[in-house]
C-alpha cells in the first residue's frame, strides 16, 4: 500500500459524500434556473447569503462527523501501512463501521437538508417573499436532500464495493459481519425507483408550481414550460441511465463470476473464488460457493489420500495366490468403500518336515482409514509374532495382548480365524478369535463340518488365553472354506440374504474344479443373486483345497 492509496482509502467516503452533495445542490439549481418564474433578485440574494453560512458549515459538521465515525477504520488502515498487526476487536469495529457508513452519511445528508428546509423558508420568510416563493424554496431545498441522499446511497455503495471492501475483506465473510445494516437487492431497487421516478414527479411539481401567477402570456407561458421540462427530462434521463448502469454492474458483475466458478466446479476445478464485495444475497451466496469450494478441496484430497489408502491396502493383502505342494489355495477380497476391515495372509513358516503353511482371515469392526489401520497393525503383529515359535493359540495370545494396548478406550476390535496347516503330517490346526467358523467339506462322505470353538475378538480382552483346535488325516480333495460374514449377509434388492445355504450348495457343486474356480464360482453365484444391489459390507473369501 503507497501512501497516495492509504490517503484515497482514508478520505474515499467523505469525497464521494460530497459529490452527492455537489451534484444534488447543482441539478435543483438547474432546475429552479429554468423555471419559469425564478423567485426575485432581494430572494435570491438572500438565498446565496444563507448558503454562504449554512453550506460551508453543513459540510465541515459533515466531514467532521465522518472522521470521527471512522477512527476505527482509518486505524485499521494506518495500522496496514505501517505493518502493524491490528487486533482482532478493532479490525472487527473497522469492518463494521465501513459497512454501516454508507448509511451514517446517507442519515446526516438527510438530517441536514430536512434542517435546510426549515431554515431557508423561515430565513425567507422574515423578508415577506410570500407564501408561494417560501413553499417554493421549501421543496427545492426538500428536493435536494431527496436527490443527495438517493445519489449517495448509488456512489457510496460503488465506492464501498470497489474500493474499501477488497482491503477489509479480503477472504469475504460480509454477510457474517454483525450489527450491520445490509444493503439487500430490494433496497438497490428501491433507491432505483425513487430516483427515476419519484424524483422528477417532485421537479415537475415544482416547475408546474412555478407557473403560478405568471405574468407570461399562456403561448409564451407554454414554450417556456415545454424547454423548461425538456431540459428536465434529459437531466434525468441521463440520472436514471447512469443510475441503471451503476444497479446492473452491481449485480451483473458477482452473479457472473459466480456463475463462472461454478462452471469450473463442474469442469472439476475448485481453486477459484468469488470475489465477495457485498453483504446482501449475492454477497452471501458467494461466500457459500466458496465454503462449497473449500469443502470440495478438502473432499478431493480426501478422495486421494483415501485412494492411497486402499492402494497402500490392497499392496498388505497377498498378490498372488501362494504355490505350496499338497495345497490348492486362492483368496480375494471385495471392499466396499475405498477401504476396509477385512483381511487375509497366507504365513508360510520353516521347511520341510517342520514347515506348515498358516491362513488368516479376519473382519475389523467398521470400515474406513481407521478399520484399515487397524487391520494393518494386527498384519504386522501377526506376521511378526508367527516368525517366532509357538502354537497358534499362543501366537494368537501375544497379538490380542498386544493389540488390547494399542485400541484401549477406541472401542474397535477385530475378529480373526488362524489356521496352519502341515502336508507331512496331514493335520489341520486352528484358533477361533471371534471370527465365524471355517467350512469344511469332505466329498468323499459328502458331509460338511463347522471348525468352530471358543474364542473372543482381538483387542477386547488381555488376558484371554486362546484355545487351539486340531483335525488330522487329512485327504486329497477336501475342502476348508473361510470368509467374513459380508458374503451370507449380502442382500439382494429384495431384501433377501444370500445366506449360507447357498454357500454349501456351490461348494458341493463346484468341488470338483479348482480352488480358485470354487472362488470364482461363489462370487458369480452372488452377483447373480444381488442383481445389481449395492455391497452392503466387505467380502473376502479363501478356498484352501487338500490336494496330497
Amino acid at each position: 500500500m503507497t501512501k497516495f492509496t492509504l490517503f484515497r482509502l482514508k478520505n474515499w467516503m467523505i469525497f464521494g459524500n460530497l459529490i452527492s452533495n455537489f451534484i444534488g445542490i447543482n441539478i435543483v439549481g438547474i432546475i429552479s434556473h429554468r423555471s419559469i418564474a425564478p423567485p426575485p433578485p432581494e430572494v435570491m440574494d438572500l438565498v446565496k447569503r444563507i448558503d454562504m453560512v449554512f453550506m460551508p458549515m453543513g459540510f465541515l459538521i459533515m466531514i467532521i462527523a465522518a472522521i470521527y465515525y471512522e477512527r476505527p477504520i482509518r486505524l485499521y488502515l494506518n495500522n496496514t501501512y505501517r505493518g502493524i498487526t491490528t487486533s482482532s476487536e478493532i479490525e472487527q469495529k473497522a469492518r463494521r463501521r465501513l459497512l454501516n457508513e454508507p448509511f451514517f452519511l446517507i442519515a446526516i445528508d438527510l438530517f441536514s437538508w430536512l434542517l435546510a428546509a426549515l431554515v431557508y423558508p423561515s430565513v425567507i420568510h422574515t423578508i415577506d417573499a410570500g407564501e408561494m416563493i417560501v413553499g417554493r424554496i421549501f421543496f427545492q431545498t426538500l428536493l435536494i436532500g431527496i436527490i443527495t441522499t438517493t445519489t449517495a446511497f448509488f456512489i457510496l455503495e460503488q465506492i464501498l464495493q470497489k474500493a474499501m471492501v477488497p482491503h477489509f475483506f479480503p477472504e469475504g465473510g460480509l454477510y457474517m459481519t454483525s450489527k450491520t445494516l445490509r444493503i439487500r437487492i430490494r433496497e438497490r431497487l428501491v433507491a432505483l425507483i425513487v430516483a427515476s421516478n419519484m424524483i422528477p414527479f417532485l421537479a415537475f411539481l415544482i416547475i408546474i408550481r412555478g407557473t403560478y401567477r405568471s405574468s407570461y402570456a399562456p403561448e409564451q407561458l407554454f414554450v417556456l414550460l415545454r424547454s423548461a421540462i425538456f431540459t428536465s427530462s434529459l437531466i434525468f434521463l441521463g440520472i436514471g441511465a447512469l443510475l441503471t448502469f451503476l444497479v446492473y454492474s452491481s449485480l451483473s458483475r458477482p452473479l457472473q463470476e459466480i456463475i463462472q466458478v461454478l462452471k469450473n466446479v463442474r469442469n472439476g476445478r475448485f481453486d477459484k473464488r468469488v470475489r465477495v464485495t457485498s453483504n446482501d444475497e449475492i454477497g452471501y451466496t458467494g461466500d457459500v460457493i466458496n465454503e462449497m469450494n473449500e469443502g470440495l478441496i478438502e473432499r478431493e484430497k480426501m478422495r486421494q489420500s483415501l485412494d492411497l489408502a486402499m492402494e497402500v491396502q490392497q499392496n498388505l493383502l497377498p498378490r498372488t495366490d501362494p504355490t505350496i505342494e499338497g495345497l490348492d489355495i486362492a483368496g480375494k477380497s471385495i471392499y466396499c468403500d475405498e477401504t476396509g476391515g477385512d483381511y487375509y495372509d497366507f504365513i508360510i513358516s520353516g521347511t520341510g518336515e517342520n514347515g506348515y503353511t498358516g491362513v488368516a482371515i479376519g473382519d475389523v469392526s467398521g470400515h474406513g482409514i481407521s478399520s484399515a489401520l487397524l487391520m494393518a497393525t494386527v498384519r504386522s503383529s501377526l506376521r511378526q509374532r508367527s516368525s517366532l515359535p509357538g502354537s497358534a493359540a499362543s501366537i494368537m495370545s501375544d497379538v490380542n495382548r498386544q493389540l488390547v494396548r494399542d485400541v484401549e478406550d477406541s472401542g474397535q476390535f477385530m475378529t480373526l480365524f488362524y489356521l496352519t496347516i502341515d502336508p507331512a503330517k496331514r493335520k489341520l490346526q486352528w484358533v477361533r478369535a471371534g471370527h465365524d467358523p471355517a467350512i469344511f467339506y469332505d466329498p468323499g462322505t459328502d458331509s460338511f463340518e463347522e471348525l468352530g470353538g471358543s474364542g473372543i475378538a482381538l483387542g477386547v480382552n488381555e488376558d484371554w488365553n486362546f484355545k487351539e483346535y486340531t483335525k488330522t488325516a487329512l485327504h486329497k480333495g477336501q475342502i476348508i472354506f473361510l470368509s467374513t460374514d459380508g458374503i451370507w449377509e449380502a442382500r439382494n434388492q429384495k431384501g433377501e440374504m444370500f445366506g449360507k445355504k447357498l454357500i454349501y450348495h456351490i461348494i458341493r457343486k463346484n468341488s470338483s474344479l479348482s480352488a480358485n474356480e470354487i472362488l470364482d464360482a461363489m462370487l458369480e453365484s452372488l452377483n447373480r443373486f444381488q442383481n445389481g444391489a449395492k455391497i452392503e459390507d466387505d467380502i473376502t473369501l479363501v478356498v484352501i483345497k487338500i490336494d496330497y
